[in-house]
């Protein structure tokens, strides 16, 4: 049986005419949206779900091409665009009632919080990224041997076809790596919930390549665009990361003051999985950004 979030109810909510998404909610109160990373579903964020529902009403989809929900064809650079999903996003809130909320994402997810945010900005109220730097700029400071630690950029970024059939060809060992490589506390991610994450994605390879795959193109050119016209994130926002900015030669905290005015950017001793490792402090970071 698939793991779910305890308490929470689960259903398809229809985000356009072709794709539906895979959504969990709970809770009660001011709506909170919560954004998956890479290779996971909604799951990662089954502990800081359970806390804010306390006291929220939160709402943890699988993003398009992940997980449960529908994972269409790619027929060009739109289709897993972060501007796409980022639509989904807004709709799927709309759907279940919710004009304006807040919105936290990891990794991939937020990217896609990122994205909403600039494009919506009278819709997302707050913005919470969990570490990750905004698609121009990580490819602007990735250079050289360092780039090796994001090999995957490189090879998923590669045209249909190639990368497709050296990841399905290898999937568990693939996405695993990343699992085990980018996890300080092996013991939060547990084997049933691992597992998940291994069969969803051994499900979604070409989505998923999809989704890398633009960001190497349509989302560098939508980020260009809106740092040239000068748009910035009109919301208060809160960056937490691990301290790898200063390893790879970059000031991370800069790169996101280029962006936002309204930023708390915090660093953690936490691996990349960090809603896992360190749900509680994930979830006190959240509701201090609420609280602004």
């Amino acid at each position: 049986m698939t793991p779910a979030i305890p308490g929470f109810a689960y259903q398809r909510v229809p985000v356009d005419d072709a794709t539906a998404l895979n959504v969990a909610t709970g809770g009660a109160g001011s709506p909170v949206v919560l954004l998956h990373g890479f290779p996971q579903t909604h799951l990662m964020w089954r502990h800081v779900a359970a806390d804010l529902a306390a006291d929220h009403t939160v709402i943890v989809p699988d993003l398009r091409g992940y997980g449960a929900s529908d994972r269409p064809a790619e027929q060009g650079p739109d289709t897993y665009a972060k501007r796409t999903m980022a639509r989904d996003v807004v709709a799927l809130a709309a759907r279940l009632g919710h004009e304006r909320f807040a919105l936290a994402g990891h990794d991939r997810g937020a990217l896609v919080a990122f994205r909403a945010a600039l494009d919506h900005p009278g819709v997302v109220t707050h913005l919470a990224v969990l570490d990750v730097l905004p698609t121009l700029d990580m490819w602007e400071v990735l250079r050289g041997a360092d780039a090796a630690v994001a090999f995957h950029l490189y090879l998923m970024a590669q045209p249909p076809g190639l990368p497709e059939r050296m990841i399905a060809a290898e999937a568990d060992a693939f996405f695993g790596h990343f699992l085990d490589a980018w996890t300080k506390d092996p013991d939060a991610v547990p084997p049933r919930i691992r597992a998940a994450y291994l069969r969803a994605s051994a499900a979604a390879v070409p989505s998923i390549v999809a989704d890398y795959r633009a960001s190497a193109g349509v989302d560098v050119e939508h980020d260009r665009a809106d740092r040239d016209a000068g748009r910035r994130l009109a919301m208060p926002v809160t960056v937490i990361q691990q301290d790898w900015g200063a390893a790879l030669g970059y000031d991370a905290a800069a790169l996101w003051r280029g962006w936002a005015d309204d930023l708390d950017h915090r660093t953690t001793a936490a691996g990349h999985f960090m809603a896992e490792e360190t749900p509680a402090d994930i979830a006190a970071a959240l509701r201090a950004l609420l609280a602004r």
